[in-house]
């Protein structure tokens, strides 16, 4: 069994926080002209570390929530909560513990904006989504996405006290990036959601209507990546890296549309991770190098 202290990291969702991390990390990058001043670059240390703390807390919380949802999921039964590991009054004032040391770092440290967004987002991620949107409506991801495509807003508030249109570009390309990223991933663990009783589209509208809903969102998403280049907040080179990531993108959506399978489901989820982790590190290769 593994020690109490993995048990309670495990809670927070590690690789998913790391990603949420990241792009926040890139939104604060951004907002600063030039090479940061060191004390920027401790200012983004801190204002990531209250980050990862609230998002960590919402990952907890979702795990509590959904502890016996997660039991009769191959992909979640091997969570604490799922497993009994650690009870639900353990889980929620670990969560509570987190979302409070977070939110007192970001409005002591950083600024108020920055920690109401970031306690908003805990909210619409933790509460709006999982206890109301998840199991109510197949839109369930659509909607909830705009949760997940906070981090790089978080980001920028941190380091200019304010929320700028290019903060909601990147906000737009998450969200965006968000339905075709999680369908994949839906379409080839669809038992798991049957079993699970959550209405995830696949389950609700079948396998081919999904299918097309996530080729549909490949093309969205190819526009909204253009925008950092249309707006003048990056040049060719993240363009040639967002066309390059485009392209590949609706390429499997559009073969998972006309002929699936779930090894291609499962190739197509896993590049949705490669185009969004290197679309923000090319828009962060650019910004310095022009």
């Amino acid at each position: 069994m593994p020690s109490r202290l993995a048990q309670f990291y495990a809670l927070t969702k590690p690789r998913v926080v790391q990603l949420i991390v990241f792009c926040a990390f890139i939104g604060m990058v951004l907002a600063v002209p030039g090479l940061p001043s060191a004390a920027q670059w401790a200012m983004m240390a801190v204002a990531s570390a209250g980050i990862w703390l609230v998002a960590g807390a919402a990952a907890a919380f979702n795990c509590l929530v959904e502890r016996r949802i997660d039991a009769r999921m191959k992909r979640t039964a091997w969570r604490p909560t799922a497993r009994g590991e650690l009870s639900g009054a353990q889980a929620l004032a670990f969560s509570a513990l987190l979302c409070a040391a977070g939110s007192a770092l970001l409005y002591l440290a950083v600024n108020p904006l920055t920690m109401w967004l970031t306690f908003a987002t805990f909210v619409g991620y933790a509460v709006v989504y999982t206890v109301i949107l998840k199991p109510l409506t197949p839109q369930n991801i659509v909607i909830g996405g705009a949760s997940g495509a906070m981090p790089p807003v978080l980001g920028w508030a941190a380091m200019t006290g304010q929320v700028g249109p290019e903060a909601m570009i990147l906000f737009l390309i998450i969200f965006l990036w968000t339905p075709p990223h999680f369908w994949a991933l839906a379409l080839y663990r669809v038992e798991d959601y049957r079993k699970s009783g959550l209405p995830m589209l696949p389950v609700t509208h079948g396998n081919e209507f999904t299918r097309l809903q996530v080729f549909l969102y490949t093309l969205i998403l190819f526009a909204g990546c253009m925008m950092p280049f249309v707006y003048g907040m990056s040049s060719w080179i993240y363009l040639i890296a967002a066309v390059a990531l485009g392209i590949g993108f609706c390429v499997y959506g559009f073969l998972l549309w006309r002929d699936y399978s779930d090894q291609l489901a499962r190739r197509t989820f896993r590049f949705s991770l490669i185009h969004l982790s290197v679309l923000f590190a090319a828009l962060l290769v650019d910004h310095y190098l022009l």
